[in-house]
């Protein structure tokens, strides 16, 4: 379900209705981070923005909160991000996630990480006219 901007126009609360010197990124306990150490403080905004639209905004939510953080988990580990790992982990046991939803949603991304590990390497070995081990053409009864 999609709502017209019209329908729900910025809050008080909004990313873009922000301080400029509030810092975007959540930080879980009011610990001071270093993540984002080295990206200017607009962009860090944009990230911000970004970030709070897409998690903080239950109303324009499609995706149930469960879902969109087993998603992020199994994009975590693709993208070998050990913090949003750990920290989609948390939101998603504390969503209701069951050990047998997080143990699929991995088994899911270690399968698309093992295609794309196929794929790089068919790839490879097309561009380096390769072949070691030719599929053997099927016998037809």
């Amino acid at each position: 379900m999609k709502h017209s901007d019209e329908a729900n126009p910025p809050r008080d609360s909004d990313a873009s209705h922000t301080n400029p010197t509030e810092d975007p990124i959540p930080v879980s306990d009011g610990a001071e981070s270093t993540s984002y150490s080295m990206l200017e403080p607009r962009m860090k905004q944009h990230y911000g923005a970004f970030y709070k639209e897409l998690y903080f905004n239950p109303e324009r939510r499609v995706l149930d909160g469960k879902v969109q953080e087993l998603i992020s988990v199994a994009c975590s580990m693709v993208a070998k991000c050990e913090g949003c790992l750990d920290g989609h982990i948390k939101k998603a046991l504390a969503l209701g996630a069951t050990k047998e939803e997080l143990s699929e949603t991995i088994s899911i991304a270690i399968a698309i990480n093992a295609a794309a590990m196929v794929d790089m390497s068919d790839h490879a070995a097309a561009r380096l006219g390769l072949s070691h081990f030719p599929l053997k053409a099927s016998k037809k009864r």
